[in-house]
């Protein structure tokens, strides 16, 4: 089946992952399918392949492109979900392999109706679901000045952010904060001075669309579920595409192995495989690709 969306890392997230024919996987992040398609193709008929996305608009895209593939399902579940998901399905250490690709979608952040970017008008929205929590919209227009500003911060390691919540705050009492550009022109005027090389509204679009989602709270939840629910020799592969994200999966794989202390010892060990980094030749076509990192882990024989 032909791929419309080329994900980043394809190649070397499939050979970290190591799909075999027959194999019971699992894609955290479905987005468009492209990860998912490539798996299937590697696993063959014998395999199988539970995918999880929380968008809505995601499932239905999966329901129409494997309509009838019957060793395909996909769940409308966060990823943090998955070692609930594993249990409900019995596959807790039976699963080979796991894969996160974290972070917004292409086409989430392409429709300007999502919010997610800055670049284009739409409403400020920001949910990954679409059918559940409370839109950025709204939590900008209630949240005070100090509590915008420390998500700023601890999201986005935006240093102006006491400043940029300041005019946040102050315009809002003029007019509604609803829209995407609207915004962004906020936020740039709160930062005055030479152009810096990124748009000056992006690390707190990143930061707000975290806090909304509540990305790195579901992170180290995902990532312990996911070294409980593989099988022995199973793989881990997680795509990262910011330091907040790439921290917390890096400490998690190195901390994951320790010896015993004399009192006790990790029930779940994992050993480092790779980390890897997209090519100059992909980035130059998907620019997308310049940040991201792929570490992949292997579950230990207990």
């Amino acid at each position: 089946m032909a791929d419309p969306h080329r994900p980043v890392m394809l190649d070397e997230a499939l050979a970290g992952l190591a799909p075999r024919p027959g194999g019971i996987y699992l894609d955290g992040t479905y987005g468009r399918g492209g990860h998912s398609n490539a798996i299937l193709e590697a696993i063959g008929d014998s395999g199988f392949l539970h995918a999880m996305d929380q968008d809505p608009a995601a499932i239905a895209a999966a329901n129409e492109r494997f309509a009838g593939r019957a060793n395909f399902r996909i769940h409308h579940r966060n990823f943090g979900e998955l070692g609930q998901l594993a249990r409900e399905l019995d596959l807790v250490g039976r699963i080979d392999g796991i894969l996160l690709d974290l972070g917004v979608s292409s086409p989430q952040f392409d429709d300007a109706d999502r919010g997610f970017s800055f670049l284009r008008d739409g409403p400020l929205d920001m949910r990954m679901n679409t059918s559940a929590g409370e839109p950025a919209s709204s939590w900008i227009a209630r949240a005070k000045d100090n509590e915008i500003a420390d998500v700023l911060y601890q999201y986005g390691e935006e240093r102006a952010s006491r400043r940029i919540a300041r005019r946040i705050v102050e315009a809002r009492t003029q007019t509604p904060i609803t829209r995407t550009t609207q915004l962004a022109e906020i936020i740039a005027r709160a930062m005055p001075g030479p152009r810096q090389k990124i748009h000056p509204a992006t690390r707190s679009f990143q930061a707000i669309r975290i806090y909304i989602n509540r990305e790195l709270d579901v992170l180290p939840q995902a990532l312990g579920a996911a070294a409980e629910v593989l099988a022995p020799g199973g793989r881990l592969a997680v795509i990262s595409f910011h330091s907040l994200e790439d921290r917390i999966v890096k400490r998690f794989i190195r901390d994951s192995r320790q010896t015993a202390d004399g009192r006790r010892q990790t029930q779940v060990a994992l050993r480092r495989v790779s980390r890897d980094f997209p090519t100059d030749a992909e980035c130059e076509i998907n620019p997308r690709a310049r940040s991201a990192v792929l570490r992949v882990a292997e579950k230990l024989h207990e």
